[in-house]
């Protein structure tokens, strides 16, 4: 349980560990439950939540009578008070959503990836669509704390710039956090897809479960994310996360890294369909990609040997990798989630349950919890909005550290 503090230079970390809590308990919070679970006095509370209900952040919920005294009055979410944008750039489709305060979904869209060939172009295209979509939602502007991005890495964190993610060709080296701030006139931040994930996962998450976990995203690539004590790892450079080369296939297709059987190579949307006999070669046009995932989907719930053949290879191809991973990490939960994962999971998941707890390379002592993304098929675009409201919002330790002259 996080704690506040006193001191009167620490009131922007109390404003968010309240305003944290009270997200949390949709019920809402009582001055007297916030006082007991913070340890803050009862004038700093006092002060905290007047400035939270004077910004529009908080409101008075009905009194609750709970025996003998006087009754409670909750302190409840203004969901409405703040908005935040998220986009997610994938090769196979873009993916826009607007999100309240609660980190809840409000609007949606999704096009194919943008046709123009310059940066600038490509950076108008995304400012025009983010608005509109604002718009489409009749959400006040000046309630818009700002624009995420989630993108395939590596990126450069301290710019904010899309170095050279390998499905991404017009976006190399492009300066989006930048430019794209420019032409949306909204502050924006940028992250590597997996990362955002798992901040989205982390702040639906109203139990902190997620504090000490992992998550495997399964899209276009594969990668993964990770939290410790409730914050998203992101490593020294933003770009952790890089699982593709994992060993999962000995003797498995061939990787433009030299090896056999990479875990990125395994289970690639393309290999699988083709080994299915869904599509008649690997090279697939990326906004094919998901009619023919819905075909193989189709494929294995009528029982064809050949879809299934492929289903059961790669869930232990899955059900391998995490094993490896969490032998490293001792996370013991695990989410699982990301596009290709939203249409095709339903398909794989009985054979990754059946694969996990026999896989011969476990060493860690307990079982691994494996649970669904709650955001599903907006994981990474809900996480990229998610975000914007994470660096506003969430109550860090590192908030208190004072700087001496």
């Amino acid at each position: 349980m996080k704690r506040g503090s006193n001191m009167p230079a620490v009131g922007t970390y109390n404003q968010t560990l309240v305003l944290d809590m009270i997200r949390r308990s949709p019920a809402g919070l009582s001055r007297i439950e916030l006082a007991a679970q913070t340890g803050l006095s009862a004038q700093t509370l006092g002060n905290v939540a007047r400035r939270l209900a004077a910004e529009g952040f908080v409101v008075e919920g009905d009194r609750v009578v709970l025996g003998p005294g006087k009754p409670r009055t909750p302190l409840q979410l203004n969901r409405t008070a703040r908005y935040a944008v998220g986009i997610h750039l994938d090769p196979s489709v873009d993916t826009f959503v607007v999100v309240d305060l609660a980190g809840d979904i409000v609007a949606h869209r999704e096009r194919p990836p943008a046709a123009e060939a310059g940066a600038a172009e490509l950076i108008a295209a995304l400012a025009r669509d983010a608005t509109a979509l604002l718009r489409s939602a009749d959400v006040p502007m000046d309630r818009v704390l700002g624009i995420g991005v989630a993108a395939p890495g590596p990126i450069d964190h301290e710019s904010g710039t899309v170095l050279t993610p390998p499905l991404l060709p017009r976006w190399h080296h492009t300066r989006l956090r930048e430019l794209l701030a420019e032409a949306a006139r909204h502050p924006v931040v940028v992250e590597k897809d997996v990362v955002a994930a798992m901040v989205g996962e982390l702040w639906a998450e109203t139990e902190h479960a997620l504090d000490d976990a992992a998550l495997v995203y399964y899209g276009a690539g594969v990668g993964l994310g990770m939290a410790v004590d409730g914050e998203a790892v992101r490593g020294r450079t933003g770009n952790a996360g890089d699982i593709g080369h994992l060993l999962v296939e000995p003797g498995g297709p061939p990787c433009h890294c030299g090896q056999r059987g990479c875990l990125g190579v395994s289970v690639a949307p393309e290999r699988l369909l083709f080994d299915a006999g869904i599509t008649d070669s690997p090279a697939i046009a990326p906004t094919a990609v998901w009619g023919a995932i819905d075909e193989m989907r189709t494929r294995i719930a009528d029982g064809d040997r050949r879809a299934l053949a492929v289903r059961d290879l790669a869930a232990a191809d899955f059900a391998r990798a995490i094993v490896l991973l969490n032998n490293v990490l001792d996370a013991g939960t695990f989410v699982i989630g990301g596009p290709v994962w939203s249409r095709l999971g339903e398909a794989l998941r009985p054979a990754l349950d059946a694969a996990l707890p026999v896989m011969p390379q476990i060493t860690t002592t307990r079982p691994i919890v494996l649970r669904e993304a709650r955001l599903g098929t907006d994981l990474a675009a809900a996480g990229a909005a998610s975000l914007v409201l994470d660096e506003a919002f969430t109550a860090r330790a590192s908030d208190l550290m004072i700087g001496l002259a």
